[in-house]
């Protein structure tokens, strides 16, 4: 992977601890992503099918590079439980020069584990 993939933090949320720490595992393994967090708690307010709805969620942040952009949200549709999953990428400008450089060597998928 070249050392000047564009990294990338990507959000999604769920509705709960177990779906969030079940998608993180699956995202890691595939190597798709470096590192995710897990925030605890949010509430979500928005329309759907023409109702305001409120849900307390669980966010995930993901640090990806773009070239695994395709099959990170392809993973997280096929393993999410909504219809329309929130799935936003967030292209990283400017940060600490060795922890993108460790996003960028973590989602080397030929990498030796």
């Amino acid at each position: 992977m070249p050392m000047s993939a564009q990294v990338l933090l990507v959000f999604t949320n769920v509705p709960d601890a177990d779906t969030a720490e079940r998608l993180a595992c699956i995202l890691i393994e595939r190597r798709v992503a470096a590192c995710v967090n897990i925030l605890p708690a949010i509430r979500s307010f928005y329309h759907w099918q023409g109702q305001l709805e409120t849900a307390t969620e669980v966010m995930l942040q993901i640090k990806t590079i773009q070239p695994h952009y395709a099959e990170l949200e392809a993973v997280i549709k096929a393993a999410h439980p909504y219809a329309v999953p929130e799935i936003i990428a967030i292209p990283i400008v400017d940060g600490l020069p060795a922890y993108l450089d460790w996003i960028r060597q973590e989602t080397d998928k030929d990498m030796n584990v």
